[in-house]
C-alpha cells in the first residue's frame, strides 16, 4: 500500500492524503449521495485509488462541480446521475446505467441520508415516510439491483452508512435515528444472504462529522464543545476519517469481515 494525495478541488474536501489500496484501481464502486457531505469524500477518495465511480446525488450542480474537481485532482472522472433516492425505480435505473457504463459493481456504499430535525408530536405520517424512504428504504433497494452483478463477478462488499445517533439515542430527530438503527439490522440479515456469494455486508457508522451542511445548519461552540466532552478523542470527526474506514472496508484487507459495525466516532459511543 501507498499514500495517494487528494487537493482541495471541491465542495466538502480538504487536502488529504489516503491509503492505496492496490485491489481498488479499476473497481467499480456506486455511491449515493455521492455529490456532497461524507460523499464527497467517498467519491474523491475512491477516485484516487483508481477506481471507477459512479454516484447519484440530488442536485446537478454540485455534482458537476465536484466531477470536475475530482478530475482535475486525481485525472479520473467519476459518473455522475442526478436521481431523488426516495423514487426506487429511478435509482435502479441509475444502478443499471452504471453497470453498464463502467461494469459489474464491486463496491456499493449507500450512503445518502438527510437528518432534518422534528419531534414526537409534530411529525406526519407523510414525513415519517419521506424520512424512511430517504434514509433506510434506498438501501435495501440499491443493493436489490446491484448484488445479481458483484455475485455474477465473484463477490463484492457492501458498505451501509449508518449514525451513532442510534448508539446514543440522540433526541430531536426520532424518524431518522429508527433509520440508522434500521440500517445495523439491515446489514446483518444481508451479510447472512450474501455470504455465500461472497459478498461482504458491513456498516461504517459516523459519529458527528464536520461537513458543510453541518456546521451551517448545527454546529455551535456550545454544541460542539458538548460533543467533544463526549468523544475519548477530543477531535471533532472528518470526512477523510469516514473515506479511510471505507477504503479498508472495501478493499481485500477486510476480506473476512462482513456483518459487522464499524464505529467512527472517536470513541463517543463505546458498545
Amino acid at each position: 500500500m501507498t499514500d495517494r494525495k487528494i487537493p482541495d478541488r471541491a465542495e466538502g474536501l480538504t487536502d488529504q492524503t489516503y491509503t492505496l489500496y492496490e485491489d481498488l484501481r479499476d473497481k467499480v464502486v456506486f455511491i449515493t449521495g455521492g455529490g456532497s457531505g461524507i460523499g464527497a469524500y467517498l467519491t474523491a477518495a475512491f477516485a484516487a485509488e483508481g477506481a471507477k465511480v459512479a454516484f447519484v446525488s440530488l442536485t446537478k450542480d454540485a455534482g458537476e462541480a465536484l466531477c470536475e474537481g475530482v478530475e482535475h485532482a486525481t485525472g479520473n472522472r467519476p459518473f455522475f446521475q442526478v436521481c431523488d433516492i426516495r423514487d426506487v425505480a429511478a435509482l435502479q435505473q441509475c444502478v443499471s446505467r452504471a453497470i453498464a457504463r463502467f461494469g459489474n459493481i464491486g463496491v456499493l456504499i449507500n450512503n445518502a441520508a438527510r437528518d432534518d430535525r422534528h419531534d414526537l408530536r409534530s411529525l406526519s405520517p407523510e414525513a415519517w415516510d419521506n424520512s424512511i424512504n430517504t434514509n433506510l428504504r434506498p438501501h435495501y433497494f440499491t443493493a436489490q439491483a446491484a448484488v445479481p452483478a458483484m455475485a455474477a463477478a465473484g463477490g463484492g462488499s457492501i458498505i451501509n452508512v449508518g449514525s451513532n445517533c442510534a448508539n446514543l439515542g440522540l433526541s430531536g430527530y426520532p424518524a431518522y435515528v429508527t433509520a440508522k438503527a434500521g440500517i445495523v439490522g439491515l446489514t446483518r440479515a444481508l451479510a447472512r444472504e450474501l455470504g455465500p456469494s461472497n459478498i461482504r455486508v458491513n456498516a461504517l457508522i459516523p459519529g458527528w462529522v464536520m461537513t458543510q451542511r453541518q456546521k451551517e445548519l448545527w454546529v455551535t461552540p456550545e454544541s460542539l464543545a458538548q460533543c467533544l466532552s463526549e468523544q475519548s478523542l477530543k477531535q471533532a470527526v472528518a470526512g477523510e476519517d469516514i473515506a479511510d474506514a471505507a477504503l479498508f472496508l472495501a478493499s481485500a484487507r477486510a476480506r473476512m469481515i462482513t456483518g459487522q459495525s464499524l464505529i467512527v466516532d472517536g470513541g463517543r459511543a463505546m458498545i
